[in-house]
């Protein structure tokens, strides 16, 4: 198999909406399902078209209860393109047999093809070969190839094209009992030639959204369509198009659209801009062409190359092209965040999360400018997070755990079980460590690129008010003589409170606690590095007082950190939890990686057990090098045993459910500095999370961004062991023998880098130029990198 491609064979109805899922195209403005342009959303199949940041809110009664869900919209589908000879029926393969069926995304040039070879009921033989993409250079513009070839068989061919905004969210079965329709029809016209406009509206944001098709009909001995006719259903509109053929023949229907929204800048108005652009496009090949070069420059960038493993190396370009169709230098135009299940399906309904955390790594030393950009999504929101906070009594940023258009909080209220069949309370909204998330994000960003004008005009600023707001909510024990965090939820998901207060968050949870002591270091840090005079307006406009900084400092040499049997405890009391029947509970259900759902549906709660679905104390060894980890104790006065992180990692590792993709990436990057042999079964497990769609249908309502991105910062990371720290380039190598050699290129501070790592030496190449020597370091070693040399160090 390619390893520049993901392919089907044969037509699989059960496999279809996994399938519409990978094989999304788009740009990093929109992207579309690979749904077949002439299904219509049914049980098999769901077309969908979303852009990033186009968000509507609807009210729903659910369970005697109101309840209002943002979500990102379904756009009109753009793709309907059938055809039918001889007045027959319009073509759907579940209806004609089948004699050849193929299908593939071209990850290199980022085109799906669909290619099929069927018998109709009359007997005729016909092949059908589409190509689509959504342009990267002109994120405005779709396009869609139909050829059809008459084999055995002369007739008139007629096309149906059109656009369809009688769309609604319903893909994901959980949300199904909410409301779903969110877009308004404004009006549907006809264009000069064979064009048609279709306006829409969210129902409640109000944001236009407007698409222009224009169709061209060509066969093969020259000759265009001899006759057109407009047809019209409500919000559908199009053209049929209808041309003779003879045996032999090939006809070919190129179809253009253009899509604008209320949130594009630059613009007039939505519609003016579809009808006005569509026709300045050129042909099919044309686009193709300009699209082409631009994903040769964003792989030029993202170029990473495993030595003879051609299956890995497939899956990490597959997890490449969806996290640049999700965000890309497009994106960076707009006021848009890191959706947590791409823009390629409704889970989540679009919201962004913590997941950027996973991205962020991958972005920073590719396309700096665009984690910029997505940051200033979270810094845009800062005074909603500055009000969410006052309303609970506190000073400081709380973030949400899940946002959307405005930064409020958006996580749901309820949620439906599918096990048991109810709705009972969703408490995530207690996971405040999305702010320590943001927090490590920003500094990260500092550390890759020294952007000190992002620190001054944003970064110091989300800071400083992230650690305003845990310095709030951490309080004095007096008994303890150490300053404690009551009443969250960690990254683990399944522990909401204790077993007689279940959604009353926890005490103590090491992960929060740890982050809250860096990030308070961090935010003076930022601090002190801001110019004389920047730094005096800052505190002066946001009244950071001496005392306050003090107090930061007190926090951060004496924050409490449960301990229990020489680990870290996940929270004050987790190790006065029952222990669960694993045996009893796999051979029972089999698949229990949301055994929060099982234990529901039996009348218990995951609360009164040490399980976990996920990462959480481990979480602290995936963010920070043993060295930081073991400072930070040291600076709180904790002295953990030599083994404590091994011991740690068994410990956690037994009592997991690996209920979130997430989970095998965290694990993969902890067992490289553990049991560095087990490493590559949870990194293959976290390439297959989505491909194999490993969570049981999951990845059909959309890809898991963070778990994509996070596969291949395993590669970058944590087995090259590359770090941005004190201004210096570190490694600090795990490399699995059995994965052989990989190269990379990165972006440090202006300086092109490629790298070479294998299990012998790491060779760092730079590029010419004329910018300063960076500081390269390998356990121990330092060189000095100058534009144009190599450095090598020994593994």
């Amino acid at each position: 198999m390619s390893e520049w491609s993901l392919r089907y064979t044969g037509y699989a109805p059960a496999e279809e909406r996994l399938r519409e899922a990978l094989c999304t195209v788009g740009n990093g403005y929109l992207a579309t399902r690979g749904a077949a342009p002439e299904a219509a959303a049914d049980g098999t199949h769901y077309p969908g078209t979303y852009a990033a940041g186009v968000y509507n809110r609807l009210r729903t009664d659910v369970a005697g209860t109101t309840v209002e869900n943002e979500c990102l919209v379904n756009l009109p589908n753009w793709l309907p393109v059938t055809f039918r000879i001889d007045d027959g029926p319009w073509f759907t393969p579940d209806s004609m047999e089948l004699l050849e069926y193929r299908q593939y995304l071209d990850l290199r040039r980022a085109l799906l093809v669909r290619h099929l070879r069927f018998r109709d009921p009359a007997g005729r033989t016909t092949t059908v070969t589409q190509r689509r993409f959504a342009h990267m250079r002109f994120p405005h513009v779709c396009a869609l190839e139909t050829t059809v070839a008459a084999h055995d068989w002369s007739g008139r061919l007629e096309f149906r094209s059109g656009l369809d905004g009688g769309v609604d969210n319903s893909l994901v079965e959980r949300y199904r009992d909410l409301a779903g329709r969110h877009l308004d029809l404004v009006a549907a016209r006809e264009l000069p030639g064979t064009g048609v406009l279709l306006e829409t509206a969210t129902t409640q944001s109000r944001i236009p959204v407007a698409m222009a098709a224009g169709n061209t009909v060509r066969v093969d001995d020259g000759r265009d369509a001899d006759a057109h006719r407009l047809v019209t259903d409500g919000p559908w509109i199009g053209h049929d198009l209808a041309v003779d053929v003879t045996a032999g023949q090939s006809v070919t229907l190129e179809k253009t659209v253009t899509v604008y929204t209320g949130r594009d800048r630059a613009i007039s108005e939505p519609a003016v801009e579809a009808a006005r652009w569509l026709p300045r496009l050129g042909p099919f090949d044309t686009l193709l062409e300009s699209h082409t070069l631009a994903w040769a420059h964003l792989w030029d960038r993202f170029h990473l190359d495993l030595e003879n493993r051609p299956e890995e190396l497939r899956v990490i370009r597959l997890h490449l092209l969806h996290l640049l169709q999700t965000v890309s230098p497009n994106t960076a135009e707009l006021d848009a965040g890191v959706p947590a299940r791409g823009l390629h399906g409704e889970a989540y309904r679009g919201h962004v999360l913590w997941d950027e955390l996973f991205v962020f790594p991958l972005l920073n030393l590719r396309l700096p400018a665009l984690t910029r950009s997505l940051l200033r999504y979270r810094h845009r929101r800062l005074p909603e997070a500055l009000q969410a906070a006052r309303e609970h009594g506190y000073r400081g940023a709380m973030f949400p755990w899940q946002s959307g258009s405005d930064g409020r909080e958006e996580s749901q209220r309820l949620h439906l079980n599918p096990h048991s069949g109810r709705w009972i309370p969703d408490p995530t909204r207690r996971q405040h460590h999305i702010g320590l998330a943001i927090a490590h994000n920003c500094w990260q960003y500092y550390q890759a690129t020294g952007d000190r004008e992002f620190l001054t005009h944003h970064g110091a600023e989300m800071l400083i008010e992230i650690a305003r707001f845990w310095s709030d909510l951490a309080t004095y024990d007096r008994a303890r003589d150490r300053y404690v965090i009551r009443g969250v939820m960690g990254p683990d998901e399944f522990h909401s409170g204790y077993p007689d207060a279940p959604g009353a968050g926890v005490d103590n949870n090491t992960y929060t606690n740890v982050l809250t002591v860096w990030t308070l270091l961090r935010a003076a840090e930022a601090l002190e590095a801001l110019p004389d005079r920047v730094r005096s307006e800052l505190v002066q406009r946001l009244d950071l007082r001496p005392e306050e900084l003090q107090r930061w400092d007190d926090i951060s040499r004496g924050m409490f950190v449960p301990f229990h049997d020489g680990v870290p405890s996940q929270f004050e009391g987790y190790a006065d939890l029952a222990e669960l029947d694993w045996a009893a509970y796999r051979r029972r259900y089999g698949d229990i990686q949301r055994l929060d759902r099982i234990l529901e549906a039996e009348n218990d709660d995951v609360n009164r057990y040490r399980v976990a679905k996920q990462a959480d104390v481990l979480m602290l060894f995936y963010l920070f090098s043993a060295d930081e980890l073991a400072g930070l104790f040291r600076r709180l006065g904790y002295r953990p045993a030599p083994d404590t992180i091994p011991r740690t990692v068994d410990y956690y590792l037994a009592r997991t459910t690996h209920g979130s993709t997430l989970s095998a990436v965290v694990h993969a990057w902890v067992l490289a500095r553990s049991h560095r042999d087990r490493a590559p079964e949870f990194f293959r497990h976290a390439l297959a999370s989505d491909v194999t769609d490993i969570q049981g249908g999951t990845t059909a309502e959309g890809i898991h961004l963070a778990a994509m991105a996070g596969s291949v910062d395993l590669l970058q990371r944590c087995f090259a062991g590359l770090q941005t720290r004190d201004g210096r380039l570190v490694f600090n190598p795990y490399w699995p023998a059995s994965l052989g050699t990989l190269e990379f290129t990165v972006l440090y501070h202006e300086h092109p880098l490629h790298i070479r790592v294998n299990g012998r030496r790491i060779d760092v190449a730079a590029g010419t130029g004329s910018q300063r020597p960076v500081e390269i370091a390998c356990r121990g070693e330092t060189a000095l990198l100058d534009p144009g040399s190599t450095v090598h160090f020994p593994c």
